[in-house]
């Protein structure tokens, strides 16, 4: 069973009060846009399913535009992930005739007009958008990020512990934010540096999650982030994408811890 990773020359415990960021190399061109659209349930939600619930909601607002629906269909990183429904289902069953919220987050801000001009006033046959307000993430030096919602990586073999080892998992994550952020931002940036101090996984079993019509397998994981600026750059980054794969599905969303 694996546990706590650390990795690289940060297996000592550093003085943290030798960790400074200067301004300047906090300064960053991305955004991090996070809404909260409060949403009214109109039938009785299973916990399993509320992932995929929400992504319907989202595709289908997707489908009122031409420009979105491609967006929607093309294959493409999507730059946007989403948590459940808060607060969250003490007994596994979010109850019909109760108001929820759903935290938004995209790097994209046409994507955030979009949405946010499209979700309060949208509806399915599970649930109907509310209000929806919408903030820019501060960037400050990020310690941690913590996944609220099951890491995904495909594989041939299955889930990941069946199929390859924890040194291909940590180079797959890896490579998959590297590529996100590059496709995102056209640049290429340079992959010799570390993302991440420690890496520990936060669930004892894996967790199901549902997703075009299969069960996947994932893990919530958590990375402490080191100190150099491409790595914070990337952690900032990625609150607003997602770790790991299908992100628009809901996987993999992020939040963080500040220094």
């Amino acid at each position: 069973e694996i546990g706590v990773r650390l990795v690289g020359s940060e297996m000592c415990i550093r003085d943290r009060n030798n960790i400074e960021m200067k301004r300047e190399e906090a300064e960053m061109e991305i955004s991090v846009f996070e809404l909260r659209l409060k949403v009214y349930t109109l039938v009785d939600i299973n916990l399993e399913e509320v992932l995929l619930a929400e992504a319907e909601y989202i595709d289908s607002a997707f489908a009122l535009d031409d420009e979105w629906f491609r967006f929607h269909e093309n294959n493409e990183y999507k730059n946007y992930t989403f948590s459940g429904l808060y607060p969250l289902a003490k007994d596994g069953i979010y109850k019909k005739d109760n108001v929820y919220t759903i935290t938004i987050r995209t790097v994209d801000s046409r994507l955030e007009q979009y949405m946010r001009k499209t979700l309060a006033n949208h509806y399915t046959d599970k649930m109907k958008g509310l209000t929806i307000t919408s903030r820019i993430i501060p960037k400050k030096f990020i310690n941690q990020l913590y996944t609220l919602t099951p890491v995904i990586q495909k594989y041939d073999g299955g889930y990941w512990k069946k199929a390859v080892s924890i040194d291909e998992y940590e180079k797959r994550l890896f490579a998959n934010a590297v590529k996100k952020y590059n496709a995102f931002t056209g640049e290429k940036i340079d992959e010799d540096f570390q993302l991440y101090n420690e890496i520990s996984f936060i669930n004892k079993k894996p967790v199901k999650f549902p997703c075009k019509g299969i069960v996947l397998l994932g893990d919530k994981i958590n990375l402490k982030i080191a100190d150099n600026k491409l790595a914070q750059e990337l952690a900032y980054f990625l609150t607003g994408t997602g770790l790991g794969e299908t992100n628009s599905r809901g996987a993999g969303f992020c939040n963080y811890r500040w220094l």
